[in-house]
């Protein structure tokens, strides 16, 4: 670390050595006072022109990406833009979906273990995970939540879903930090500025759209609407803007998963016929692994985005100005999950097989004969209703200008973000009572066939019984901050090359909780049961879509499956499930897994020097940040010294679980470093150069959560877990940046950048040895008194690494003609991470495979290519897009042990190389009226995710994880203004 610091301070003396060079020059005697005065004169009534413009007058792709190069030439530090008219042509219905086009910038499906859907949900810059990337909105911090959550923890990530294109004026991607940017992206910040009431230029202005989006897996269509009303008085003194948003879009995924892969213990009839089965039974692996519950998983969503923004605009005195401004965004999204799933988790380690084949260590087909009272599937239906995410915030500014060089601004704001999961109606049932069954693998491009031999298409009580009610309820994360910060300038007006100095202060209180949750299970009082042939429910209501095998591209799976209605389940958990906290005397069903909370209080000064010349400019700055941190997870142990006992009682841990509180304190300064140089007399020809250091804190899921354990059944036996880890460091990052950016032609860019992240305190997954309390064995048949029993867990919890990433980006746009333009970007990225702990085998053993650590970087994709063509006349106007990214570390999985039911370290997923190809089409009727065309994911882009056993020393190379697939979706739009 001693080597990053002392590289990154050179770099700056070298810098600030370099200004005072460029300070002698400016100060040679030939140089006048007034030309120089005249020059900032000019530069800043140049960048007034240009935020003016990114505001209301734009009009047209051609206009607005003029705006955007415009606006990142003036730049000192180096950034990508986005502007105006540009985001209501792309084609494009989220913020994420519109920044994808840039150089350096990833989007991605999900949050990560809910699977890739069809929208972009998250953004990330060069290469790096979602949460290394800071989102603001006009600066100031937002929180989010997300609608599926359950299981403790969360991102800092922002979910893109929340943000409709049609409310941003700019998009700026900042890939160079300064130090009056507010902490919290390693990689860079993407700051997202919404329209403001004095900036129109009419004093009533009035714009909508209605329209519709048809998904092509569903066959529905479901209706859009957006509009805004402006008004400003006529000396632009006092304004009001209003937005507001109705997007509903229908959803289906049709999905294969592999829930993990299990592996066949020694001792097992299957072990024997494998010719590896001479150990103990029940001891460590063969080493021959086999896909966990291969299923047919069908998704299906109502997505109904909401809300609006309201901003006010005073300005009692030409020398200050109050903006108050709000937003919400709600997306409810009420779904419904079946997964009908071939059994193999539990009758391979039994089982003779009857055909199999091998490949190495994997076993890649195999068929089982039916026996009479066996089941060889398990069916799960969930349905979630009301489940929803939401942000928000309201902010209030005071922009004084005390003096012709000093000027203050002043802000308070509140920011919240829920993530939601109210109820969850589950049904597990066991299916295929005496069938056959089988698999067989296909590799990694195409979904594994797999059968059982009776029929699937309606509820039969001869081949079904119920196998458990589960599913977790009354989720509520709620992400909140409050804060205030003071921000001045004093503008120098010498013709030195000190042009102004910035400096500010900034407090924040940050919280992330979840307070509330129930588990429900079966309540034994109602009389239901187990039994094969018992009727749970009198029949079906609906049926698997005809043609989902071949949407997924699947020669051989069940098709036509059934399934329950959602009011259906709900009437079934109403009658069988236990869902009241106390529901009998002495028992609880709250659930102490899913409950955490979180609470930072964030301290920020800091002191920022802006340069400029004739033909250079930049700024250096230091910014020191300090964090109070109170990390309270539950365990049902006592791990810190600060705890207390947790209530309300639960019955999943008889003997009490605990809340834990692990409190500290760190302090990070924070030096930044920005140059930029005109190599010729046009300004046309750019060279810049970066250098600093950012700080991001941990994900909350790594921080803070539950400390989940399998028992082992014997004592002496090594159980496994998994869990957070509160002394997690924040991770500190060493930056270098270095561009040439051509602007030869108006709508003309060639650019080419390099880029190096030395990343401290990184994360990734090792495995740490324990000692706790063995519940199952403690409260088994066999101790009556209960007397407490310990054994030794391995669990993998996130542990702090070492990290680098580097990368290349090259950019082009070219324009054509007057009516023509292309644009064709790509980005190179390396990212690796070295330094954590050594993974370990079920028997505690150390394991062979990789070191955690030793690893791709979360999220880094090598390649990302991104292609776009326009066109557009006074009426017309056509845009298509096409971005790849390539496969990339996407989270981690359990290894499940067959039979036994422990878990072995957690195992490496990826998401497969995926390119996505959109276009947008418009006619304009008058200055009024125009309609517009979008298609979202035109080729069908088939998600494919899998795992390397290898990095968990597992002994097997690549094999598939999941395939999902979520059509096309058609947008048709009527747009009006006046």
């Amino acid at each position: 670390m001693s080597y990053r610091k002392s590289l990154l301070a050179a770099s700056i003396v070298a810098g600030l050595c370099l200004s005072g060079a460029l300070n002698a020059q400016d100060s040679n005697p030939t140089s006048s006072t007034t030309t120089d005065t005249s020059k900032a004169s000019q530069k800043k009534a140049e960048d007034a022109k240009i935020q003016q413009m990114a505001a209301v007058t734009v009009v047209g792709i051609r206009n607005s990406e003029a705006l955007s190069l415009d606006t990142k030439q003036a730049a000192d530090s180096h950034v990508e833009v986005v502007s105006a008219e540009d985001i209501g042509r792309l084609p494009a219905k989220n913020v994420a979906d519109t920044i994808a086009q840039l150089p350096g910038v990833n989007i991605a499906d999900a949050a990560g273990a809910e699977g890739g859907f069809d929208e972009a949900d998250r953004a990330s810059i060069r290469g790096s995970a979602p949460s290394l990337t800071l989102t603001t909105l006009n600066g100031h911090s937002v929180a989010s939540g997300d609608w599926f959550i359950t299981g403790g923890g969360g991102s800092r990530s922002v979910s893109y879903a929340m943000f409709p294109s049609e409310m941003v004026s700019q998009v700026v991607v900042h890939k160079t930090s300064e130090a009056r940017f507010l902490e919290g992206g390693a990689a860079g910040s993407i700051d997202i500025i919404t329209r403001k009431p004095l900036e129109f230029d009419k004093t009533f202005s009035a714009e909508g759209s209605v329209g519709g989006v048809y998904s092509d897996l569903p066959g529905e269509t479901k209706p859009q609407f957006s509009g805004l009303v402006n008004w400003r008085n006529t000396d632009s003194t006092f304004g009001v803007m209003a937005q507001a948003f109705y997007q509903e879009r229908s959803l289906q995924r049709d999905g294969q998963e592999m829930l993990g892969y299990s592996y066949i213990p020694t001792g097992s009839a299957a072990a024997t016929q494998l010719g590896r089965g001479a150990a103990t039974p029940g001891s460590a692996s063969t080493g021959v692994f086999y896909p966990n519950l291969p299923g047919a998983a069908l998704f299906t969503q109502t997505r109904k985005r909401k809300g609006g923004s309201i901003d006010v605009q005073w300005k009692p005195l030409d020398n200050l100005t109050f903006n108050l401004d709000g937003f919400y965004s709600k997306m409810d999204a009420t779904d419904y999950n079946r997964n009908y799933m071939l059994r193999l988790r539990d009758r391979l380690p039994g089982d003779t097989l009857s055909s199999y084949s091998l490949n190495g260590n994997v076993l890649t087909s195999a068929a089982v004969a039916g026996q009479p009272g066996v089941s060889q599937g398990i069916y799960d239906m969930i349905s979630r209703p009301g489940e929803s995410e939401s942000s928000s915030y309201v902010t209030l500014d005071a922009d004084w200008k005390a003096t012709q060089n000093l000027s203050f601004k002043f802000q308070g704001g509140t920011t919240r973000g829920t993530g939601n999961t109210p109820t969850q109606d589950v049904m597990e049932m066991d299916t295929g009572y005496g069938e056959a069954a089988s698999y067989a693998m296909n590799g990694l491009g195409k979904p594994l066939n797999w059968t059982m031999s009776g029929p699937n298409n309606t509820y039969n009580t001869a081949t079904t019984g119920l196998d458990w009610i589960f599913g977790d309820q009354d989720i509520h994360v709620v992400d909140k901050e409050r804060w205030f910060q003071a921000d001045g300038e004093f503008d120098f007006d010498d013709a030195g090359p000190l042009s102004s100095l910035q400096f500010g202060a900034r407090y924040a209180k940050h919280t992330h909780d979840s307070n509330t949750a129930v588990a429900q299970g079966i309540n034994w009082a109602s009389g239901v049961s187990f039994a094969q042939g018992a009727t749970i429910y009198p029949g079906s209501s609906g049926n698997y879509p005809g043609s989902f095998a071949s949407d997924l591209g699947v020669g051989q799976m069940p098709s036509g499956i059934w399934y329950w209605s959602p009011s259906q389940l709900a009437e079934l958990n109403g009658k069988y499930a236990t869902r009241v906290v106390n529901n009998d005397p002495g028992s609880s069903r709250f659930y102490p897994n899913d409950i955490y909370a979180m609470t930072e209080k964030n301290s920020a000064v800091y002191l920022q020097a802006n340069f400029s010349g004739d033909r250079w400019a930049g700024n250096v700055g230091l910014r020191y940040v300090g964090t109070n941190e109170n990390i309270g997870y539950t365990s049902p142990t006592i791990q810190e010294a600060d705890y207390r006992s947790g209530t309300p009682a639960s019955a999943f841990y008889p003997s009490g679980w605990y809340w834990n509180y692990y409190k500290h304190h760190y302090g990070k300064l924070l030096p930044s470093f920005n140059l930029k140089f005109n190599l010729n007399d046009d300004g046309s020809l750019l060279a810049r150069f970066a250098a600093s250091q950012t700080l991001t804190r941990q994900d909350y899921g790594q921080l803070a959560g539950f400390l989940n354990l399998s028992d082992p059944n014997a004592v002496g036996g090594v159980g496994s877990g998994s869990g957070p880890n509160p002394r997690l460091k924040p991770i500190l990052s060493t930056n270098f940046d270095a561009s040439l950016e051509w602007y030869f032609a108006k709508r003309g860019l060639l650019s080419a950048s390099v880029y190096a992240m030395d990343l401290n305190n990184y994360y990734d997954y090792g495995t740490t040895t324990g000692t706790y309390l063995n519940n199952y064995l403690t409260y088994g048949k066999n101790n009556p008194s209960h007397t407490p029993i310990y054994n030794k867990y391995l669990v993998s919890i996130p542990v702090n690494v070492n990290g680098s990433l580097k990368g290349v980006e090259l950019n082009w746009v070219q324009p054509i003609g007057e009516h023509f333009g292309t644009s064709v970007n790509y980005t190179y990225s390396s990212g690796h991470s070295s330094g954590g702990t050594y993974l370990y085998n079920a028997d505690g053993t150390t394991g062979t495979g990789q070191s955690a650590g030793d690893r791709p970087l979360f999220g880094t994709s090598r390649d990302t290519v991104n292609l776009s063509a326009f066109f557009e006349n006074s009426r017309w106007n056509a845009r298509i897009n096409y971005t790849y990214r390539s496969s990339f570390y996407d989270g981690m999985m359990p290894v499940t042990t067959g039979t036994l039911g422990n878990t072995m370290p957690l195992l490496p997923y990826y998401q497969q190389g995926t390119g996505y190809l959109s276009f947008s089409a418009g006619y304009k009727l008058n200055d009024h009226v125009s309609f517009s065309f979008d298609a979202m994911n035109l080729n069908n882009p088939t998600l494919r995710y899998y795992v390397k056993g290898s990095q968990a020393g597992l002994g097997f190379g690549n094999v598939p994880e999941a395939f999902y697939t979520n059509g096309r979706q058609y947008y048709l739009t009527a747009n009006f203004k006046f």
